[in-house]
């Protein structure tokens, strides 16, 4: 799933008259990018959360036929977040109730070269509910993992932590907005409305399920999501810092 519906207020202007996704770097657009690396890993279905300028992104996909790959869209009237986004679009993941296949979660705002099929390895490996892709690296908003690299806490700017176990030894780690969900997590939110993402994996940590973080620090990663930062993104590539 490419989480692709929010305004872009941060990107203004360059989202006064298109959706993010289609904010374009080096002449292509982030949703492009973002369903390139994805069919590079062998993904080939894809659901889109759409709602700013959403007939744009609707005709561009139809303009590219797909991009040779199954996309559906799933149209928000109201913003949902992250989770209630994906909650609606689950019954994408669910046609097959006999699948257990983990499946992408990836903000269609960031660019990385994180080793997605690394990733559902050491998922599956794991047997993980969740796995988050974090780097040790600056943000606004922690998540806080013990030495087993389950998710304990999170924790924003100088606020005081919020843990979902005993107190403990913990590691502040920055995500990077791409997930690997098993489909049983779908089926465990009961959440409603507008949330975000975070809250079930909170909840579900403090149950004793396996959310696990996924140590991406060798890996380019950038935030797509202020002017400032595209155009970093496309000196990065002039520059060979990054190849897409």
């Amino acid at each position: 799933m490419i989480l692709a519906a929010g305004l872009g207020t941060r990107l203004r202007p360059l989202t006064e008259n298109r959706p993010k996704a289609l904010v374009e770097i080096d002449g292509r657009t982030l949703l492009e990018i973002t369903l390139s690396r994805l069919r590079s890993f062998g993904v080939r279905e894809v659901i889109i959360n759409i709602h700013h300028f959403a007939d744009m992104i609707v005709e561009y996909l139809k303009t590219n036929a797909n991009f040779g790959m199954r996309i559906e869209v799933s149209r928000e009237e109201a913003l949902l977040d992250t989770g209630g986004g994906l909650k609606k679009a689950a019954q994408f993941f669910l046609d097959d109730p006999s699948s257990e296949e983990p499946f992408i979660v990836h903000n269609v705002d960031v660019l990385s070269t994180i080793d997605l099929r690394r990733m559902v390895q050491f998922h599956t490996e794991n047997q993980a509910l969740a796995t988050l892709a974090v780097q040790d690296r600056k943000t606004s908003r922690y998540l806080l993992f013990d030495d087993q690299l389950q998710l304990r806490g999170r924790r924003s700017g100088d606020d005081q932590p919020e843990f979902v176990a005993s107190r403990q030894q913990a590691h502040a780690l920055a995500f990077s907005g791409i997930h690997v969900i098993s489909p049983r997590f779908l089926k465990m939110m009961n959440e409603d409305g507008a949330f975000s993402i975070i809250t079930p994996y909170m909840r579900l940590a403090a149950q004793g399920e396996k959310i696990l973080a996924f140590r991406a620090d060798e890996y380019y990663w950038r935030d797509l999501g202020q002017p400032e930062n595209v155009a970093q993104a496309a000196e990065d590539l002039r520059q060979k810092v990054v190849a897409l």
